[in-house]
């Protein structure tokens, strides 16, 4: 009896986290029975919607011929090549922007017309210079995820409370220690959401520059199954897209996690 009023905790806590995994992908579940539920009803064809079962069996099929870990990795590779540039210059930049008064003066209106702008617009101008090889799809990728992380930088370090700063400078702190010690960790948790933000950006527009630039890559892939009229593969592509995307998101939120374990957010609950 002791045995079992001692499992009891466990199996309580054991349900309560199966309840609430389910609670959290309910949505999920429920879309995609509906999806397979339309799609059976006769309501629309298997070209305009196929079956939620045919579209795993096809991505299964992919995954048996290697086809899905060529597209996926190629994709990644541009997106997460792209993001590590844009993670590198963002910062770089941003932080020239908040102790440099020609920086400033240099890159503030660049930074002001160039964010609310589509920059898949420069995509014909990428492609006149670079081709349609990789490097191209890398800069467009970077022309576009870059401006949320110099923008949260530049916010960031600008709100840093001066106390700190004074108070830095009051027990001999020098330049260096100042920023390694006070500035960046201060700013790091916006710099982070500027970081979260990029990195989707980019996997969206790597795809969408597959999509216009062909070759291979989920959005490349895409395109060719769309000419070719297989609507089976274009929703595959959709699937493959929505999870790797998923994936990233939650990689990058651990990742905050981990790198701001002092802050208070750590331990706050989590939204994604």
């Amino acid at each position: 009896m002791a045995g079992l009023g001692n499992d009891a905790p466990v199996a309580l806590r054991f349900a309560r986290v199966l309840g609430w995994g389910f609670a959290r992908v309910f949505s999920v579940l429920a879309l995609l029975v509906a999806w397979e539920a339309l799609a059976r009803s006769g309501t629309f064809t298997p070209y305009q919607l196929p079956a939620f079962s045919a579209v795993v069996g096809r991505i299964w099929d992919d995954a048996l011929t290697g086809d899905l870990a060529i597209n996926t990795g190629l994709t990644l590779y541009r997106a997460l090549a792209a993001f590590c540039i844009c993670a590198i210059l963002g910062v770089a930049v941003g932080m020239m922007m908040t102790r440099n008064a020609i920086a400033n003066w240099f890159f503030d209106p660049i930074i002001s017309i160039g964010f609310p702008m589509p920059k898949i617009a420069f995509l014909p101008v990428v492609i006149l210079w670079l081709g349609v090889y990789d490097v191209a799809k890398i800069a467009i990728i970077v022309v576009d995820a870059i401006f949320p992380v110099i923008a949260a930088t530049v916010i960031a370090i600008r709100g840093v409370e001066r106390e700190l700063l004074w108070s830095a400078r009051n027990m001999g702190a020098t330049n260096r220690e100042l920023l390694t010690q006070i500035v960046l960790p201060a700013a790091l948790p916006q710099i982070m959401t500027g970081l979260q933000v990029a990195l989707p950006l980019s996997l969206i527009v790597a795809v969408v520059a597959e999509m216009l630039m062909g070759g291979y890559g989920l959005g490349g892939a895409m395109m060719t199954a769309s000419r070719f009229a297989n609507s089976t593969s274009v929703f595959a592509g959709i699937v493959e897209i929505a999870v790797v995307g998923y994936c990233l998101v939650k990689a990058m939120a651990l990742v905050r996690r981990r790198l701001l374990i002092w802050h208070q957010e750590a331990n706050a609950p989590s939204a994604v």
